[in-house]
């Protein structure tokens, strides 16, 4: 019951005030460190060892260090126990718990960006644009509106997975030290795991590590959108998600992505710019209509229940001990 609640508490924080931008962030500082060792390492021969070496050495490092603290607050929760029933509880364990799970995901800050995105779009192209850059890779100056209402909806979905399905698949796997492991899997990612000629042999190991880290979240994170329609005996739907889920770069982004656009009916993929660079997408989904306010909306409530599902998942194992 303790592991239910502490979940519960960390991911109400998150439905509550999402990411807080003027505290401290553990993704800031796992950046910092992967920017450091990028600007030391790439550079020279044996690229792709030192870039492995590097990605493998930091998600240790916090695997870890998260261990070893909780392994300490659980330690000090002894020292102090002196037969009360209250220093029985290890309270700043389970704090530290909290803190961590509140930090690792990114659910609410998510759809906050992307409803920013729709309302920017309504004011202008170009604030539009500006605000979907904050969300996506991809180069957004030159981006029609559709277009940028598309990245917008296609990164809800794919970060659905990467923001909040995958941290709570890895922290019911391995706890917190397990799932801010995941946020530097995902970190380096981000950072480093392009396929330009600056990231492609030092990027290598993280962007393959990252995906076997996602495999699994990521089918999961498409099934549980889909879930409501499969209960409603639409199969169909499932059709579509395993033969579209495969049209993607990425062998894991494509299936949350597939998910959306089976439910909403429309087309993503296509052509995208990163980092001056032309990469032609698959197109996922075959209808190229205009994407609206509704389908946003839409597209929330799909990821709100989706997390939703798996919170309760979660917290159904943890009670009953698995």
């Amino acid at each position: 019951m303790v592991k239910a609640l502490t979940l519960l508490v960390g991911w109400l924080l998150d439905i509550v005030f999402g990411d807080p931008a003027r505290l401290p962030h553990p993704v800031v500082w796992f950046g910092r460190l992967i920017s450091v060792g990028e600007h030391q390492l790439n550079r020279g021969q044996h690229r792709r060892l030192k870039g492995g070496l590097l990605a493998v050495g930091l998600i240790l490092l916090i695997f870890a260090t998260t261990w070893l603290l909780r392994t300490l607050l659980g330690v000090f929760a002894l020292l102090i126990y002196d037969g009360s029933e209250l220093h029985q509880i290890p309270l700043l364990l389970y704090l530290f718990d909290v803190i961590a799970i509140f930090y690792c995901l990114a659910g609410t800050t998510l759809i906050r960006e992307v409803r920013q995105v729709f309302l920017a779009l309504d004011r202008s192209l170009e604030e539009g644009r500006q605000q979907v850059a904050r969300i996506v890779g991809r180069d957004t100056s030159e981006l029609s509106a559709q277009e940028v209402r598309t990245a917008a909806l296609e990164t809800l979905a794919e970060n659905l997975s990467d923001g909040v399905i995958a941290p709570l698949f890895w922290l019911m796997l391995l706890g917190t030290p397990g799932m801010l492991a995941y946020k530097m899997v995902n970190t380096l990612d981000s950072m480093i795991g392009y396929h330009t000629e600056r990231y492609l042999e030092f990027g290598c190991v993280a962007a393959r590590i990252d995906d076997v880290a996602n495999y699994l979240p990521a089918r999961l994170t498409a099934l549980l959108m889909i879930l409501p329609s499969l209960l409603a005996g639409h199969f169909s739907l499932f059709r579509f998600v395993c033969t579209n889920g495969r049209n993607h770069a990425s062998p894991n982004s494509g299936y949350p992505e597939a998910a959306l656009a089976g439910i909403l009916d429309c087309r993503f993929g296509g052509p995208h710019y990163y980092f001056g660079e032309r990469f032609d997408k698959p197109y996922i989904g075959t209808n190229p209509r205009e994407l609206t306010t509704d389908d946003m909306k839409t597209a929330i409530r799909v990821n709100r229940t989706a997390e939703i599902i798996m919170v309760m998942i979660i917290c159904i194992a943890a009670s009953l001990g698995l």
